[in-house]
């Protein structure tokens, strides 16, 4: 078994995560990580920010978002490596190959069809699924307040449906 930290410490740091990057020696704004996907859009096609004003207005956001991101890759893959001791690579979870199947195609168009869904809810909600959960709630913003319930019921609804154990 995996060394795991206790759940008590990831309050801690993301407590830690949220005052640095709300106050005015961090990223002075909440967190949030798909406005950079635009934002790369942009760089990589080269458009301009004056013809496009949207990306004029996500420039600091999604600057700052890139760096974020590849941290949280970063910390993710030291923790699970050296703290945990838990890193593997698997494009099949144990539970998708139990419940499920063992069709990598399978898994792979199942993640991004519920993943689009997800984005396209959150973005109604005004914001990204991490901004909502992360920073939205920890500010008790309303819009984050039903995506986050409607996430909530929408795992247990999910969770019974696709993983029925009375079918095998």
């Amino acid at each position: 078994m995996a060394n795991r930290l206790p759940w008590w410490m990831g309050g801690i740091l993301m407590s830690g995560l949220l005052l640095l990057t709300f106050s005015i020696y961090g990223a002075d704004r909440s967190i949030g990580a798909s406005t950079y996907v635009p934002y790369f859009a942009g760089l990589i096609f080269d458009l301009d920010p004056e013809k496009y004003s949207y990306l004029k207005e996500i420039e600091a956001s999604g600057s700052w978002e890139g760096v974020m991101l590849f941290g949280a890759l970063f910390g993710g893959f030291i923790t699970s490596v050296f703290i945990t001791k838990s890193f593997r690579f698997s494009l099949i979870p144990t539970a998708w190959e139990k419940y499920k199947n063992s069709s990598v195609i399978s898994r792979l168009l199942w993640s991004f069809f519920s993943g689009f869904i997800m984005i396209i809810g959150a973005r109604l909600a005004g914001g990204c699924t991490s901004g909502h959960f992360m920073s939205g709630m920890s500010q008790l913003a309303i819009s984050a307040m039903i995506f986050g319930g409607v996430v909530m019921v929408t795992l247990v609804i999910t969770g019974r449906l696709f993983y029925n154990t009375k079918a095998k």
